[in-house]
């Protein structure tokens, strides 16, 4: 029995692809290793998103080298569609596979193994035909309902490493869900580059979740980082279902609409801030988590601010925070007045304060609040991890807990770790 060992950077996009990968390797008798130890094969799931994405691509390549010289080293992801041949020269990657063939790679060790020719591109392109993940390393399961995309930001090489927006069959992300339940997940996230925009020929998004939300099961759902553009009153309404999650990471980027017209996003700052107010309204616990760009070209102070106060107005719980990172081959490249990385590295540290400062608040907001949590992990002192449906962070402690299960917990307070968490009381009898 070979060892395989897994690491995924980036998004959850990649997460969920790597989940159907380490499934297929465990059904096909591969032993999955930790990545730090000494593997047969290593697998590489790579992000290019920034600068800083694809130097600690590189890091986790060479360290899979080092752990093992003689190993099997497959590099994918959007790293490997970007810079396929740099990859290739190195000498030091047995296999460098696309994310059109990322499907295809136990067939490529397969055929390796064989002694055949195990080329990527001798392999088919399919972008959906990843098997319904089991052995995975969460316990929430990801499922792929989209990629690709075609909006063409000025700072982003998604489409170009992702490719144009496809849209998975309906009946094929329900099929998937189906068997993951039956598999013993509770909970299910949907995913994919811009899955607001999904459509499978009649079904659009919003349609698509209340297919989701109509199966059987005793399970809930959560979405995945969506743009806020192109939703109907329908799509608010959704969120009155016991299973759909109240919490929504809804990508902001910058508050300034001066800088929003520059970036090419679709929407505006006054169309964020409605969608996030409406939602608060209809639903007052309502947890909202986003992310910001700092020092995109051309970002004034008053810009920076205009972030600030929209993030701060609307206690988003917790800001994803990128600083600008120079593209190659994107429009925003070759735009005038680009901002120093001292001034980028101030904002940065500004916009970590303030959402810490509105996770902390938000928080404070929720104690005696009651919470149905997921436990994910059991530590070794018996205090148990996991995830409340507004996507708190929560640790409790108490008898018999089992992983994978729904407790009902009232939240008691704040701990303040690495990360910030709230405690909890098992709530019996409700």
């Amino acid at each position: 029995m070979k060892k395989i060992a897994f690491k995924t950077l980036g998004c959850r996009l990649n997460q969920y692809e790597t989940d159907a990968l380490a499934s297929r390797f465990h059904k096909g008798s591969y032993e999955i290793v930790d990545f730090n130890g000494k593997a047969d094969i290593y697998i590489v799931n790579t992000c290019t998103v920034t600068n800083q994405s694809d130097q600690k691509s590189r890091q986790t390549i060479n360290q899979a080298r080092k752990n093992n010289n003689d190993a099997l080293l497959v590099v994918t992801g959007c790293m490997a569609n970007n810079y396929k041949q740099s990859l290739l020269d190195t000498g030091n990657i047995n296999y460098v596979v696309d994310n059109e063939r990322k499907t295809s790679i136990f067939s490529i060790i397969e055929s390796h193994y064989r002694g055949e020719n195990a080329d990527p591109e001798g392999f088919d392109e399919d972008l959906f035909s990843y098997e319904p993940a089991y052995k995975t390393f969460h316990t929430r399961s990801l499922i792929k309902i989209q990629d690709g995309c075609d909006n063409f930001c000025t700072f982003c090489i998604i489409p170009t490493v992702r490719g144009r927006a496809t849209s998975r069959p309906v009946e094929a992300i329900l099929d998937n869900i189906r068997e993951v339940i039956n598999h013993g997940f509770k909970e299910v996230v949907l995913t994919g580059v811009n899955i607001g925009r999904y459509q499978d020929e009649d079904t659009n998004f919003e349609q698509l979740v209340e297919k989701v939300l109509n199966l059987p099961g005793d399970f809930r759902v959560r979405i995945s980082s969506i743009e806020p553009d192109g939703f109907t009153e329908h799509f608010f309404d959704l969120f009155a279902h016991p299973k759909l999650t109240p919490h929504l990471h809804l990508c902001l980027q910058s508050g300034s609409e001066a800088t929003l017209l520059k970036m090419r996003r679709m929407y505006t700052a006054r169309e964020f801030r409605m969608m996030a107010e409406k939602l608060r309204k209809l639903y007052p616990d309502f947890n909202l988590t986003t992310d910001i760009i700092v020092g995109f070209p051309g970002e004034s102070e008053t810009d920076f601010q205009q972030s600030v106060s929209m993030a701060r107005d609307l206690n988003i719980s917790h800001i994803h925070t990128f600083k600008y990172s120079v593209r190659t081959g994107t429009r925003a490249e070759r735009m005038p007045d680009q901002v120093s990385e001292k001034i980028k590295n101030q904002r940065s540290a500004v916009i970590r304060k303030l959402s810490e400062e509105n996770k902390v608040a938000y928080f404070t907001k929720m104690i005696g609040k009651k919470q149905r949590m997921l436990i994910e992990r059991i530590t070794s002192d018996g205090t148990a991890r996991g995830y409340g449906e507004n996507y708190i962070p929560i640790r409790l402690k108490a008898k018999d807990l089992v992983r994978n299960e729904f407790v009902k917990v009232e939240l008691t307070g704040l701990h303040h770790g690495k990360e910030t968490e709230m405690t909890a009381k098992l709530l019996v009898n409700e």
